[in-house]
């Protein structure tokens, strides 16, 4: 038996729709500018090869969670997203069998510090603080494929305190799941347990303190989280 010096931290998991049984996170991976409308509202347009970048998995935080407004920001802003859990890894996936490696789905928020992310942008340095912060890595229960097949359509929406903020279609978006699969594929040995948030459509914006954030997926479910 392997004598830790500290304790080991929990494995991070998410719930699954109907089950008791949670789901571990190994990492988390997102894309960026996944939607052509988003990609303009953030300066950028065409169909650029698909970027990655990475959330910590212990900033994980599920559906009612009561996320403290972080630190060194005056914008936050919500993104919503679709999940998807791998439940089969493996490197140099073809699109064609990609979606084979898909556990499940879930409706996710990539909460984001904008403020970080513009100074980074100009200044040519890593996102990190600006995505990978403490309870920025929103995300529903996930609904297993078995059950609901994999969808390529459907909408996505964003209410902050009931206000329509986002509303975008899944079909809309520039690279597919096992587009997106495959090619994150042959940048790292993918592996059970990880999940890739892919992007989010046109419409970001603030989230301020002790307002509600909820994001919903047609078919998939709702997420709703609590900024205090």
């Amino acid at each position: 038996m392997t004598a830790y010096a500290l304790p080991p931290p929990p494995v991070p998991s998410l719930a699954i729709a109907g089950d008791t049984a949670r789901f571990p996170v190994r990492r988390i991976f997102c894309v960026g500018r996944n939607y052509a409308e988003h990609a303009r509202e953030m300066g950028a347009d065409g169909r650029e090869p698909p970027f990655f970048f990475t959330k910590p998995a212990d900033a994980l935080v599920g559906d009612g969670a009561n996320c403290p407004y972080p630190p060194a920001t005056a914008a936050l802003h919500h993104e919503a997203e679709l999940v998807i859990a791998l439940g089969q890894g493996g490197a140099d996936i073809p699109a064609a069998s990609a979606l084979s490696h898909v556990w499940g789905y879930a409706p996710g928020n990539d909460l984001t510090r904008r403020d970080l992310q513009a100074e980074a942008k100009a200044a040519r340095r890593p996102w990190d603080m600006a995505k990978g912060f403490d309870a920025s890595a929103v995300c529903g229960a996930l609904l297993p494929a078995l059950r609901i097949g994999h969808p390529s359509c459907g909408r996505i929406l964003c209410h902050v305190e009931g206000q329509l903020r986002q509303d975008g279609d899944l079909s809309d978006m520039i690279w597919s799941v096992p587009e997106i699969v495959s090619h994150l594929s042959r940048l790292v040995t993918l592996a059970p347990g990880d999940l890739i948030y892919t992007g989010t459509p046109a419409g970001v914006g603030p989230v301020g303190r002790n307002q509600t954030c909820s994001v919903e997926i047609e078919g998939i479910g709702r997420v709703t989280t609590r900024v205090s």
